[in-house]
């Protein structure tokens, strides 16, 4: 008699939905919560545990479970229909009001849809591309709280992968907006923020190496005044490690070469060499030399450098780190080597207000 109902029960046993059917179910559940604010609670509720439940089977679509490795057909089946119609932005919309754990399921989702191809095309790019506002929505995020505003801040990198979506947002007023919310109040939300800006800013080099040619001035106006010489120690520490990033990499060479000719950029690296730190000091110090090492070295430069001859060298020295480098040994002999073979040259700026590198006391100019 029980084996009599345990067959009952597998009989009708709902019979699970195909791909292109969940991400249809999965929309009109969106919409529903979308365009129902008022709707009786436990109406609501039973709406938000089948969503709970749609998101929950379409991640084991695209990843598998325990048992069984993602079917290619599925997946591809599956990223059609989503990206046909408007769902990816009904998830963006409604991502809100979703709870932490389905969050972070349907970014995973997204993650995954994001690499999908379909025929040998990236329908996710070319979505995209055609609802780019959606960028600003996600961007936008930052401004929400923070465990709302980290969903969109993973969303954000997971669609920057594509070099034309990053391309957007590079040229887009949002770049000044970083700038922002790398200094908010809220850690989370700036350790996101700062994330997101590392990756627009060196995955894709050719377009990263446009941008700062073409907004050269004021990038690094704010980049300078914002991060390097923020009072806030992790802000600086990770400004100053993106800053190597950027000038050493190989395709920003001619913005390196323009940054390491100005003064004004050399007296922040010497100010930050200052700060008791090792590690902060070290990474100081990869961008530092290139000042030195630069062979076109304007005249107030060289001057400011030979002016400063003997306590640079005491300080290089003196300067150590805990584990033995090879390398940093021989960067720091060249920097040594380099500074005590400077002669004075002729500049038009006054010797009486060249900058004075002091490392036990203020720094003046």
């Amino acid at each position: 008699m029980m084996a009599k109902k345990l067959n009952m029960k597998a009989l009708f046993k709902p019979k699970a939905r195909m791909p292109i059917e969940l991400v249809k179910h999965m929309r009109e559940l969106f919409i529903f919560i979308d365009q129902n604010t008022d709707a009786h609670e436990q109406k609501r509720k039973e709406k938000m545990e089948e969503l709970t439940k749609a998101i929950l089977e379409i991640r084991t679509v695209v990843y598998g479970d325990d048992d069984s490795e993602p079917n290619k057909d599925s997946c591809a089946q599956l990223t059609g229909e989503f990206f046909r119609e408007d769902t990816f932005r009904l998830l963006i919309v409604c991502l809100s009001k979703l709870n932490l754990g389905d969050r972070q399921n349907a970014t995973h989702v997204i993650a995954n849809l994001q690499r999908q191809k379909v025929q040998l095309r990236i329908i996710a790019l070319e979505y995209l591309e055609n609802n780019i506002d959606i960028m600003d929505i996600l961007i936008k995020g930052y401004e929400h709280s923070s465990d709302i505003a980290l969903s969109y801040g993973a969303i954000t990198r997971e669609c920057i992968r594509h070099q034309n979506i990053a391309r957007y947002v590079l040229e887009s007023d949002y770049m000044k907006e970083f700038f922002y919310y790398i200094q908010t109040p809220n850690f989370d939300i700036t350790s996101d923020a700062a994330a997101t800006f590392k990756e627009l800013m060196t995955r894709h080099k050719s377009t990263v190496a446009e941008f700062l040619s073409k907004n050269y001035e004021w990038f690094f106006h704010e980049y300078n005044s914002q991060l390097l010489e923020s009072p806030n120690y992790i802000t600086k520490r990770k400004a100053i490690k993106l800053l190597g990033d950027m000038l050493l990499d190989r395709t920003n060479s001619d913005v390196m070469a323009r940054y390491v000719c100005s003064l004004h950029n050399m007296i922040i690296l010497m100010n930050l060499l200052r700060d008791p730190k090792k590690t902060f000091k070290l990474e100081t110090f990869q961008v530092f030399k290139l000042f030195v090492a630069n062979q076109n070295k304007p005249p107030e430069i060289v001057n400011v450098l030979v002016k400063n001859r003997t306590k640079l060298i005491r300080f290089f020295n003196d300067f150590t780190i805990e584990k033995e480098d090879e390398q940093f040994e021989a960067n720091k002999a060249q920097v040594i080597n380099e500074i005590s073979v400077l002669k004075l040259k002729r500049s038009n700026r006054k010797m009486s207000s060249v900058f004075s590198f002091r490392t036990n006391c203020a720094i003046q100019c």
